[in-house]
């Protein structure tokens, strides 16, 4: 089958396109390289170097395309509560062009990465009948995304599978980000001597994900019929404090510096991550990487690759309530 992969020069997009092509199909992978990068492209897979907030983008990617993977979006999520626009300007709209396109050239599914911040602040763990409610702009164009599909669905008998992976790391996530990745960004500042940024008491709650893990998942979400129409969670469910994880990464470089707490983010959910019994009976997800295991692997990806400079990307909005580390560029 010809599968075509958005986002596919990011951390999960080409970590899917890998999986694809190791499967054996014929993937096309399409990226503006915004948060990319070209040494991710798989060279056994096509690619397309366009922005899916051009329709003729998308009416080239989609053609011919049996099983579209939507991963492409401008993922930052705290950033979103400072930077709305952001959010209509590049995720909402780039998931109009790509649908509208998907539709006209007759693609038969669309597995659509959204995120656990459809939840909210929901009670964990989060399971996938609890209603939508997000708490920050990018929740809520993930959710539009989400809506969107169901009502093409409806109109248009397109078939889809709504992933909600949750704070997937590895190898390949981007380290320059400013605002995304903790994991990357704890890793990030201890390569450079400098102490894990925690936001708050750092007492927050996640399960963190192995991308080894995820990938082969929304894969095979798309392979099959038993997921069409279904909202899946995908991810660990080993919990731990971003403190904890904190500590983790000092202790597997070796180092002897404490983090370093500063406020707490407006809208940051405390705890947050979910079940995943659904993921394993129908997509067969399985956590083969635990946290230990996982931070080791990255962190050795990590010192290969080198410490990174920050990019702190999109312009912030809003600046009340913004944290000082991103306002006076600290990080």
């Amino acid at each position: 089958m010809q599968m075509l992969v958005t986002g596919a020069a990011g951390f999960m997009g080409s970590w899917l396109v890998d999986t694809l092509v190791a499967q054996g199909h014929d993937v096309i992978g399409v990226d503006n390289l915004s948060g990319g990068y070209v040494r991710n492209i798989n060279p056994k897979s096509r690619f397309i170097l366009g922005d899916l907030r051009d329709p003729k983008v998308c009416e080239l990617a989609t053609k011919g395309a049996d099983v579209v993977y939507h991963l492409a979006a401008y993922a930052a999520e705290g950033q979103s509560v400072f930077s709305f626009d952001m959010i209509n300007d590049i995720n909402i709209s780039s998931t109009n062009r790509l649908l509208t396109a998907a539709v006209n050239n007759n693609v038969k599914k669309v597995v659509f990465t959204s995120s656990m911040a459809v939840y909210g602040d929901a009670p964990t763990p989060m399971h996938e009948d609890l209603p939508r409610a997000p708490v920050d702009p990018y929740g809520w164009g993930k959710a539009y995304g989400e809506g969107l599909l169901e009502s093409c669905n409806k109109a248009f008998g397109l078939d889809y599978t709504i992933i909600r992976p949750h704070n997937v790391y590895g190898p390949r996530q981007n380290m320059a980000d400013f605002s995304r990745n903790v994991v990357a960004i704890f890793i990030n500042r201890v390569m450079k001597g400098m102490p894990p940024l925690i936001y708050g008491d750092g007492e927050q709650t996640r399960a963190f994900s192995y991308i080894a893990d995820v990938a082969p998942a929304i894969a095979h979400a798309g392979l099959v019929d038993k997921t069409n129409s279904h909202i899946i969670n995908v991810g660990s469910e080993e919990v731990t404090s971003v403190k904890s994880l904190a500590h983790l990464v000092l202790k597997t470089f070796g180092s002897a510096i404490e983090p370093t707490h500063h406020p707490e983010r407006p809208n940051e959910v405390k705890h947050a991550h979910c079940t995943t019994a659904k993921s394993e009976k129908l997509l067969g997800y399985k956590t083969n990487h635990p946290l230990i295991i996982g931070v080791a692997n990255m962190v050795e990806w990590a010192k290969r690759l080198g410490p990174k400079s920050v990019k702190y990307g999109l312009p912030i909005q809003i600046t009340k309530n913004a944290p000082p580390a991103w306002l006076n560029r600290v990080l």
